[in-house]
């Protein structure tokens, strides 16, 4: 094991992992009683250094830049890479949806009943991501409020010049030793990841499974698509580089991101990732990706597409070519905001529901096999905001 790279110990971890949870499945209680614990303990490792890493790289990220407009062309190439790869990633769930249909031929349980997410008005989501209390939102790990405020730190530096050099110093320090940190937790990342995938498959088998294949195969269909087809053409004519090593070089990162179920919990190793192996620079790298991990959903806009037809075909609504935009443009939206934790895309869709009418009912369905969805669009999530580093990276060297 030790002479294997990171990406091949991670991903024997998850295939023993798969075949001990197949074991297990008539005894799902012993694999989340005695086995569980070890990956609850690797989330915690992660969860531990997540906000010092994100506050020390981001305000280094952003003082290191040291032109405030090269900043701001840095911020509009980025959400405008959000925005559109999101957009394209719920079409192509609509697509999928329309062409499979996941949802034809399934029954609803009559006694489900599902609680509408209220979405939060735009006043409220702009208000939201300034914080009153910069330490608070440090507590609370409120990722947005923690972004803001690290980006107006690092502009404040970058602004005040030699007398702010030792603040400077200092969260440079912060973040090498994040950094260290982060390195350390990956020696146990393969058993963490063995650890987090035996109680899924023991209590998610094929009993459960069977009656929404078709959704789950459409779903991991629809993935596939955007990372082979949108982020292949855009690491291949704007990354400069070959996708196959692209993708070589992501896939510890993508295979912590699928067992995590979690893109802030993924964060510290898809930074290390992006700066190692795609040779992105701190400036750019500590910028986007916290960034990305809290508003870039190109897994989650693509499962909201796919999921709201699937409701639509099991209660028999034929939605329009108007309302399908709705979704389109709702989803897209959503996901800014969106924390990125395990189960937030099956909130989300509550308010992609809403947006063209269709029952709420239909979630109660998805909601059973929703760990198994949110692992491969969570992978997508974290490829994508690897590919708008490098993207960026380019765009700006060139």
């Amino acid at each position: 094991m030790k002479k294997l790279g990171l990406a091949s110990r991670i991903l024997v971890g998850l295939l023993i992992g798969v075949v001990v949870g197949l074991i297990l499945q008539p005894f799902p209680q012993v694999a989340r009683t005695y086995i569980k614990p070890f990956g609850d303990l690797f989330l915690n490792l992660i969860r531990m250094i997540i906000v010092p890493l994100v506050l020390a790289s981001l305000v280094v990220g952003t003082a290191s830049v040291e032109n405030i407009r090269k900043l701001g062309r840095i911020g509009v190439k980025t959400i405008a890479y959000y925005l559109l790869t999101t957009a394209l990633a719920v079409v192509i769930g609509l697509i999928m949806g329309n062409l499979m249909q996941p949802g034809s031929g399934l029954t609803l349980p009559t006694d489900a009943k599902v609680t509408a997410a209220k979405p939060p008005s735009l006043v409220d989501v702009l208000l939201n991501l300034v914080p009153t209390n910069p330490i608070k939102a440090m507590v609370d790990a409120n990722m947005l409020q923690i972004i803001v405020f690290s980006i107006f730190l690092g502009i404040a530096i970058t602004l005040v010049g030699e007398r702010a050099k030792v603040l400077f110093n200092f969260f440079d320090g912060l973040a090498e030793a994040s950094y260290k940190i982060v390195r350390i937790i990956m020696w146990y990342a393969p058993i963490g990841v063995f650890a987090l995938i035996v109680p899924t498959v023991a209590t998610h088998g094929a009993k459960v499974l069977l009656p929404l294949l078709k959704l789950i195969i459409a779903l991991y269909i629809g993935l596939a698509i955007h990372a082979g087809v949108v982020y292949s053409l855009l690491v291949k004519t704007m990354g400069k580089m070959n996708p196959g090593e692209f993708f070589k070089k992501v896939s510890p990162a993508m295979l912590v991101a699928f067992t995590t179920c979690s893109s802030s919990a993924t964060l510290p190793i898809t930074m290390d990732v992006t700066e190692k192996e795609l040779n992105v620079p701190k400036s750019i790298s500590s910028f986007m990706l916290p960034l990305g991990a809290t508003i870039n959903m190109d897994g989650t806009a693509l499962y909201q597409g796919i999921c709201a037809l699937f409701v639509a075909q099991i209660f028999g609504i034929s939605l329009s070519f108007s309302q399908q935009l709705t979704i389109v443009l709702t989803a897209t939206l959503a996901s800014i905001g969106t924390a990125g934790v395990p189960g937030a895309g099956l909130i989300m869709l509550t308010m992609v529901l809403t947006s063209v009418g269709l029952p709420m009912e239909g979630i109660a369905l998805i909601a059973g096999v929703d760990r198994i969805l949110d692992m491969g669009r969570t992978c997508l999530n974290v490829t994508g905001d690897m590919v708008g580093a490098l993207v960026i990276h380019r765009t700006e060297k060139a």
